[in-house]
């Protein structure tokens, strides 16, 4: 794939990756990543991770890709609701920081679904 270029969301903000563009390593926050190709531009959810790029190659490292055309849309509010709910009775440290993590995924799938 040929690509004008990569949008990603980072902890530093959106980072913009066009071709012949020097290497460069970043971790990548739960957002949404925009490819452009052939002046088209795809939208996808990525869950966090690890972005590279080095000699017009780029690679990602992340726990899942979903393209945002595809986004069952009453699925991401059902998956909402459960962390939502798991958030309110979540008791120890790491159970709660799982249901953030788990919401912030869903309102991710939600927003990029609902957003053009």
């Amino acid at each position: 794939m040929h690509l004008d270029s990569i949008n990603l969301p980072t902890p530093d903000g959106r980072r913009g990756i066009l071709p012949n563009h020097m290497p460069i390593m970043t971790p990548v926050d739960i957002g949404v990543m925009y490819l452009t190709e052939n002046g088209k531009r795809k939208k996808y959810t990525v869950d966090g991770g690890m972005f590279y790029f080095e000699n017009n190659e780029a690679t990602l490292l992340t726990g899942s890709v979903e393209d945002a055309e595809f986004i069952d849309i009453a699925r991401a509010r059902a998956a909402q609701l459960r962390a939502e709910e798991r958030l309110r009775t979540s008791q120890t440290e790491y159970d709660i920081n799982r249901a953030r993590i788990a919401l912030n995924k869903a309102i991710n799938r939600i927003n990029a679904k609902e957003q053009d």
